[in-house]
C-alpha cells in the first residue's frame, strides 16, 4: 500500500539523527522538537525544496528529488503546505494571496479563479478581510489566509510547519480541523503532518500519532 508519506533514514543536519516515519491515509501526525534537532528542515526536505544529507522520501508515492522541476511543481498541487510564519506576500491583499496558486498553477479563467477564491474565503471566515494587506491583519487571520491558500487545490495531504505558534486555543483548533478536512470513516479526510516546537493542549488529542524529535532520534509519544 502506498502511503501519503513515507520517510526512511532521513538525516537533516550533520549532527542530527537519521529518522524514519510514515503518514498513513486518513491520519494526523505531529512531530515536535527543538530547533537544534533539524525539525525546521523536515517539511522542506519532504517537499523537495531542500535536499537532505541522506535518506529517502516518498510523497504520495513519488521521490521529489527524482522528478523534473515541472513535474514537482505539478506534484505539489496534491500537497498543501503551510510554511512557518505564514509566507504571505505583503504587496498583495489577503484575497489575492489566496488566489495566487490558482493564477499561476492552473489554466482557470478569471471567473473560475474568483469563484474558488470566494469559496475559500467563506470557508475560512475571511470575507471581511479580503482587501486587507497582511500587515493590517492579526496572526489568526494571517494564519487562516495562509492555510486557505494552501488548500486552494483541495490537496489529499497537508504539511503544517509551526502552525500553532502565536495562536489561541480556538485558533489552533480551527487550523487543525480545517487541515484535516473533516472526519471520515477511518480518520481525517486528509492526511496531515504537523511539525512544531510544541503542541497546545487544545489539539493534542486530535493527533493520531505524536512523535518527539531529539538529537538521539525520533520517539513516539503515548
Amino acid at each position: 500500500m502506498t502511503y501519503p508519506l513515507a520517510v526512511k533514514h532521513l538525516r537533516l543536519t550533520p549532527s542530527g539523527p537519521a529518522i524514519s516515519f510514515d503518514v498513513p491515509p486518513n491520519t494526523t501526525v505531529a512531530i515536535v522538537g527543538e530547533d537544534d534537532t533539524g525539525i525546521s528542515n523536515i517539511a522542506r526536505a519532504i517537499l523537495g525544496l531542500e535536499r537532505p544529507l541522506e535518506g529517502e522520501v516518498a510523497l504520495l508515492g513519488i521521490d521529489p528529488f527524482a522528478i523534473t522541476r515541472d513535474e514537482i511543481l505539478a506534484h505539489r498541487r496534491s500537497v498543501g503546505y503551510l510554511p512557518a510564519g505564514d509566507g504571505l506576500l505583503q504587496n498583495l491583499s489577503l484575497g489575492e494571496n489566496v488566489a495566487l496558486p490558482l493564477r499561476f498553477g492552473t489554466d482557470f479563467s478569471e471567473r473560475q479563479i474568483l469563484s474558488r477564491m470566494n469559496i475559500m474565503l467563506a470557508a475560512f471566515r475571511l470575507h471581511e478581510y479580503a482587501d486587507f494587506r497582511p500587515v493590517q491583519a492579526n496572526d489568526d487571520v494571517k494564519k487562516r489566509t495562509a492555510l486557505a491558500r494552501a488548500l486552494a487545490f483541495d490537496p489529499s495531504m497537508v504539511i503544517l510547519e509551526e502552525p500553532f505558534v502565536g495562536m489561541t486555543d480556538s485558533g489552533s483548533r480551527g487550523i487543525l480541523e480545517n487541515a484535516r478536512g473533516g472526519d471520515v470513516e477511518g480518520g481525517s479526510r486528509r492526511a496531515v503532518l504537523a511539525t512544531s516546537p510544541n503542541l497546545p493542549d487544545a489539539v493534542v488529542r486530535r493527533f493520531d500519532r505524536r512523535y518527539r524529535l531529539t538529537r538521539m532520534g525520533l520517539v513516539e509519544e503515548e
